[in-house]
């Protein structure tokens, strides 16, 4: 019998081992502290840097608003008279909220057919693909935060027809992503990580 609990013990462990953390940091204020605390986001950011062109601070804070870095985050249920759930607002999923059409595209344009959405690698590498999209669609430069933001949000199609002018409240959150943006970019020169 002591077999069957070491088997089932060895499993759980290795299921825990399988794509890392789906748990914020602890202190999502502080670039530093994220990245002292989960090194693996640096380097997965660095990579999708090196390779797309977008710098650390612009992923962090995007992934920051869409997802407090949760790996496994989902949108909430709408519900019908308020008590019968009917499926979620969206199909986003993981650190980069990914629609499933979009993250489909994306693995099939890159070849990346075993990417995740809720490993920090895949997603920040979906998001540098994204964003040079966008670079390349919209002429939005990859170190523009607020604007990329837009267009992450709204998708190409919607930025370039101006749909974000008539969400206040989105502008305001693309604001709040550039000053975070800056912030995490203070942060990480400060602490040597840039």
């Amino acid at each position: 019998m002591s077999r069957h609990y070491l088997a089932l013990a060895l499993a759980l462990a290795l299921m825990g081992c399988g794509g890392g953390s789906k748990t914020p940091p602890s202190d999502l204020d502080n670039a530093c502290n994220i990245v002292a605390e989960r090194p693996q986001y640096l380097r997965a950011m660095k990579r999708a840097e090196r390779n797309w062109g977008v710098p650390v601070p612009v992923q962090m804070a995007i992934i920051h608003q869409e997802s407090k870095f949760v790996g496994d985050a989902e949108t909430p249920f709408r519900w019908e008279l308020g008590v019968i759930p009917v499926g979620r607002v969206s199909t986003a999923y993981g650190y980069s909220q990914a629609l499933d059409g979009t993250w489909d595209e994306y693995r099939q344009l890159t070849g990346n057919r075993r990417a995740r959405r809720d490993r920090i690698a895949d997603a920040t590498d979906f998001m540098g693909w994204y964003m040079t999209q966008t670079e390349r669609r919209l002429g939005i430069p990859l170190s523009d935060a607020r604007r990329q933001y837009l267009a992450y949000h709204d998708g190409w199609t919607g930025y370039a027809r101006g749909s974000y002018n008539a969400k206040g409240w989105l502008l305001n959150v693309s604001n709040r992503v550039a000053a975070r943006a800056q912030t995490y970019e203070s942060q990480l020169r400060s602490c040597r990580r840039l």
